[in-house]
């Protein structure tokens, strides 16, 4: 029986020597390590309309390359005042009427159509094809795989690549209602992800605050600069000069 137990921990030690040389064995936030789920993120280089799952870190030297480019596409401009802003100025929070995105008017709110993109193994309320119930999902902000419970709402929050405060600064003020609504609910410009992340994040651009994780910060640059571009509002010097940093050559 000990040569057994001896053999099992040999092969256990085994697996976790192949899962780090892959690159597959990252850390929690608590040091617990675990498998970043193959197939829970999606490169945004090959999601340019966000309805492909979560988002995968960029690591090669040619998607590198590939987000700087894109992100040197990005307007700058000095943010205006924040004078107006309210949330309703965008919406009624995830709303379903909405046209023009991806996901609009199929019967579901978007909050709920994020949490079916990004989660695996959903379950969802008795007699709705909406209402997501339950959910394992991988954080891309902190890298951690995370069980979610309705009952546990705020555990996963949506967040905005490109705040809407922000949006508002940047440009958003001037626009119609409608094409507000667009942005506040359009699939490219929403990430589930760790409460906690987003609540420290407010309103911030990449200057101010980045995910915990590192390996998907230089995705996030391109997401924020995809959202910059598809709605033509610039970013600060500084947020650009972050976002092209994220990508820098290794």
């Amino acid at each position: 029986m000990p040569a057994r137990r001896t053999a099992l921990s040999a092969a256990t030690v085994f697996l976790i020597c192949v899962l780090a040389l892959a690159g597959w064995l990252v850390g929690g936030r608590d040091g617990t390590p675990h498998v970043r789920a193959g197939g829970a993120g999606t490169s945004p280089l090959e999601n340019p309309d966000g309805t492909k799952p979560g988002l995968a870190p960029l690591s090669s030297p040619q998607d590198r390359k590939a987000g700087r480019d894109l992100i040197a596409k990005v307007a700058t401009a000095a943010p205006g005042p924040r004078d107006g802003y309210d949330r309703s100025e965008f919406g009624p929070a995830w709303t379903d009427n909405v046209e023009g995105v991806p996901l609009g008017r199929n019967n579901c709110d978007t909050r709920n159509d994020l949490l079916a993109r990004d989660g695996t193994a959903v379950e969802r309320k008795d007699g709705s094809d909406c209402v997501v119930t339950a959910m394992t999902i991988l954080d891309p902000y902190t890298g951690t795989t995370v069980r979610w419970t309705k009952q546990q709402a705020t555990k996963i929050q949506i967040d905005h690549v490109m705040p809407l405060s922000y949006d508002w600064q940047m440009g958003a003020a001037t626009w119609d209602r409608a094409k507000r609504i667009r942005i506040a609910n359009d699939p490219l410009n929403l990430i589930p992800a760790d409460g906690s992340q987003n609540a420290s994040k407010g309103d911030s651009g990449p200057a101010a605050w980045l995910p915990a994780d590192t390996e998907i910060r230089c995705a996030y640059a391109v997401r924020f600069a995809q959202v910059s571009l598809k709605y033509q509002l610039p970013v600060t010097e500084a947020d650009k000069k972050t976002m092209l940093e994220q990508c820098s050559a290794r």
